[in-house]
C-alpha cells in the first residue's frame, strides 16, 4: 500500500540535511579532513602527524620540511580539491606546522 507522502530514502535525507545546517556542516568539515588522507594519498599521509580544523582553517602537523614546503606552494589548489572533496567550501585556508 502507497502513502501519500512516501518519497525515496535519499530525498528525506538531503531534505533532513537541508534543514539542519549545522549538522550538514558537520558532515563537511568530517569529509574535509576525510580527504586530506584520500585526496593527497598514502605518500602524504605518512608525514601527517595531525590534521585538525578549527575556524575554517585546517591545520596540518607534517614531519618533512620538504614536504612541507611542496604543500605549501600548492596550497591554493589544495584548498580547492578538499572543498570539492566535501561539497561544500569549508576550508578558507591550511596552516602547515
Amino acid at each position: 500500500m502507497l502513502k501519500k507522502n512516501a518519497q525515496p530514502l535519499s530525498e528525506a535525507l538531503s531534505d533532513f540535511f537541508d534543514e539542519n545546517s549545522t549538522l550538514k556542516m558537520k558532515m563537511a568539515e568530517h569529509r574535509v579532513l576525510r580527504g586530506w588522507r584520500e585526496v593527497l594519498g598514502e605518500g602524504v599521509s605518512k608525514y601527517t602527524r595531525e590534521v585538525y580544523l578549527n575556524r575554517n582553517v585546517l591545520y596540518v602537523h607534517l614531519s618533512s620540511a620538504v614536504l612541507r614546503a611542496e604543500l605549501l606552494m600548492n596550497k591554493d589548489g589544495l584548498i580547492k580539491k578538499l572543498n570539492d572533496h566535501a561539497e561544500m567550501p569549508i576550508v578558507r585556508d591550511i596552516v602547515f606546522r
